[in-house]
């Protein structure tokens, strides 16, 4: 067992460390900064302290436990051709914060995807029940389930392989089922069940909720009215400020319904896009890493692995890159963290609320102004 494993460890020339060390720096780096910027955003900055993003902290806490205490030691591990030179006692400490931290962020991103669906099917109820509490719960079940995949290996049940060079998670075939089934294989499905339904919701929502202008009613009134007035003026003035005040509340209660529609198609659009590529990148960066894990035990056997070292590393730091770019998705797609980020990345710490409270207000007044915009033109 010793010589097997023994024979996979690699060899760098300097130039390879040299290249190897600059890389996995800059990613680890990058994603302490990132995921820092998350955390200090909605924890300082007033208008993002809601619940809905409370998620996105557990999300981005557990990217930053990723870069803090685990990304550095695989790191040097790889730097040094994959010999493990920490001891057998954190060997087991390592696979534990490894395995918590990113089934963490994994299972977190699956609870983000049920609540971006719950909030959009649910537009009015869910909401009022989407408070601190619930959140905290949710995001309290989602780190105790990640520790019970922790625990195992460190109570007897699985042990994991460490013969003084290589620290390998245990390769037991029942752990191994358990293991990645719970950490990814039942969140990737459950992930890709939302975005489904959310697709489908967008895809409804935009054969439903289509724009139109006033009904053919208004011309066929307005007609009459003209032809009235031709034979009773005083009469028809009357009724002619009756229907045109009766023509003007329907207007704008089209034009009201008209914006609450682009409102919820827009809202599921974009609750659709940014779904899509946050499933899309998840399951790029973890799914080849978790396909080798469940089949390396079956093919390897249980005493050590058989897959070469080179492709298990690139493919975890694959895994490993879906903690750098979680931050950056929900940027993109989000406004306040865009600005809030800007403001923080260019030390502009001050007025950071009221620039966010001008933004909101700015958008509200182009919203506002739009179908007044589009009455007076009805109007002349």
């Amino acid at each position: 067992n010793g010589t097997r494993c023994g024979e996979e460890i690699l060899g760098y020339g300097r130039a390879e460390k040299v290249l190897i060390g600059g890389v996995l720096t800059m990613l680890t780096l990058s994603t302490i900064c990132g995921n820092l910027l998350v955390v200090i955003s909605v924890c300082f900055v007033k208008k993002l302290r809601q619940p809905s993003n409370y998620l996105i902290v557990s999300l981005a806490v557990a990217d930053l436990s990723v870069a803090l205490a685990v990304m550095p030691f695989v790191s040097i591990t790889d730097l040094i051709g994959g010999q493990w030179v920490f001891g057998q006692f954190f060997c087991n400490v390592f696979i534990a914060m490894d395995v918590m931290c990113c089934t963490a962020s994994i299972m977190t991103l699956c609870v983000i995807s049920i609540d971006r669906y719950l909030g959009i099917t649910n537009p009015l109820t869910y909401p009022v029940r989407q408070n601190g509490c619930c959140m905290a719960k949710m995001i309290l079940s989602v780190w105790l389930l990640s520790a019970s995949i922790t625990l195992p290996p460190l109570f007897g049940w699985a042990q994991n392989v460490n013969d003084g060079r290589v620290c390998l998670i245990s390769q037991d075939f029942g752990y191994t089922v358990y293991s990645t089934a719970v950490a990814f294989y039942i969140p990737m499905s459950v992930m890709l069940i939302m975005y489904y339904r959310i697709y489908r919701a967008a895809k409804l929502s935009a054969a439903k909720h289509t724009i139109t202008g006033f009904p053919r009613q208004v011309e066929e009134e307005s007609l009459d009215c003209v032809a009235a007035a031709l034979k009773l003026q005083r009469e028809v003035e009357e009724e002619c400020s009756t229907r045109v005040s009766r023509l003007l509340k329907t207007g704008e209660y089209h034009q009201r319904r008209q914006r609450k529609n682009q409102s919820i198609f827009k809202r599921e659009q974009k609750a659709a896009a940014t779904l899509g590529i946050v499933v899309g990148a998840f399951t790029f960066c973890w799914l080849p890493f978790f396909l080798v894990s469940t089949a390396r035990p079956f093919v390897c056997g249980v005493e050590c692995s058989c897959v070469p070292l080179w492709l298990e590393r690139t493919l975890l730091w694959l895994g490993y890159a879906n903690s750098l770019i979680n931050p950056f998705i929900y940027a993109f797609f989000n406004r306040d963290l865009r600005t809030t980020y800007s403001n923080l990345l260019r030390c502009r710490y001050r007025n950071i609320n009221r620039k966010l409270s001008a933004a909101g207000m700015h958008e509200a007044l182009k919203l506002v102004e739009k179908p007044d915009a589009d009455m007076a033109e009805f109007v002349l």
